[in-house]
């Protein structure tokens, strides 16, 4: 299986050995800011990457954790130094497309900063309890049809995808579930399990851990296709709600001020690093799929495109941060 897919990957590189070899920007650090707290799937992945990119490029890459505000903070952090590519953040795609809907930020995420790169995409899947009484998804919306008015479903926080995706189920079968929202997938997927939670559409990279124990129960996957790791469990477009489609980018992030010719070094220095197969072991390790683009026009659009159907999600449900 191919694991990675290379879209346009723009003037052939300029050639790998040329764009290291003229890096040109000093001995300082590539310094790259992780919107999110160590220990979790950015810092992992931006951590790997990092030293990969250290390697190829002979200079030291800083990882540098900048949590809160829904990214904000990390991103700002990178926007105030100087836009030369020495300064780079690592996140998932809802830091621009999801965040920014229900968060004031104090600069325009699809004017002010741009998709550099993606190495991975991240999808996103329904689970219950594996004690739930519900074994395939036709049986769990027959039993959610009983506790009608009872029962919840939680979101990994107000205003992402795990909340966009229990709204349109709910509304779509008239199921009036309440939603809870958590401070992030732990806390909600130890309800879920506890038995206070009725279902949740979840990140793969926190879920797949406990399905792969027996603890959860995949009944939907949220792509256009299967997931490599849940062969089996249909797809929302083949259990016929295709408008429950969520399906994210993981990669680098940096200032729309950007200089051509950093960017184009950049997409070098990146993708080579992505292709390492220690690299690619550790995103399927966090079962993330690799997916490499260094189309950065491409990836605007498709986040711009994002944050067009989320803003419309959130001002039908009349979705608000706590």
């Amino acid at each position: 299986m191919k694991l990675l897919q290379i879209a346009r990957v723009g003037v052939a590189l300029i050639g790998w050995s040329l764009a290291l070899s003229v890096w040109a920007l000093g001995e300082r650090p590539l310094r790259l800011i992780v919107p999110a707290p160590p220990g979790g799937t950015m810092d992992i992945v931006a951590r790997v990457l990092g030293q990969q990119m250290s390697t190829d490029i002979g200079r030291p890459v800083i990882v540098e954790n900048r949590p809160g505000a829904g990214g904000a903070i990390g991103l700002q952090a990178m926007l105030q130094a100087a836009p030369d590519g020495n300064t780079i953040v690592l996140a998932a795609s809802n830091v621009l497309a999801e965040t920014p809907q229900v968060m004031k930020m104090p600069f325009d995420p699809l004017k002010d900063v741009l998709p550099i790169a993606s190495v991975a995409r991240s999808g996103v899947v329904l689970v219950t309890a594996a004690s739930y009484p519900a074994k395939d998804f036709q049986g769990l919306i027959a039993q959610l049809k009983t506790r009608k008015g009872k029962s919840s479903f939680a979101s990994y926080s107000p205003g992402t995808v795990s909340q966009y995706a229990g709204l349109i189920l709910n509304d779509r079968v008239g199921l009036d579930m309440q939603h809870v929202g958590y401070p992030g997938s732990p806390p909600a997927l130890q309800d879920l399990l506890g038995g206070q939670i009725d279902i949740m559409f979840d990140g793969m990279v926190t879920s797949m851990p406990l399905i792969k124990a027996g603890k959860l129960r995949p009944h939907a996957f949220t792509g256009k296709s299967r997931s490599r790791y849940l062969p089996d469990v249909p797809t929302t477009t083949e259990l016929g709600y295709p408008d429950l489609q969520f399906r994210g980018w993981v990669g680098f992030i940096g200032s729309s001020k950007l200089p051509p010719d950093a960017l184009a070094k950049l997409h070098a220095i990146i993708a080579k690093a992505a292709q390492a197969p220690a690299v690619q072991q550790k995103l399927i390790d966090a079962s993330l799929e690799p997916e490499l683009s260094v189309d950065t026009p491409a990836l605007l659009s498709e986040t711009k495109a994002l944050s067009e159907r989320n803003a419309a999600i959130v001002k039908k449900f009349n979705i608000q941060a706590n």
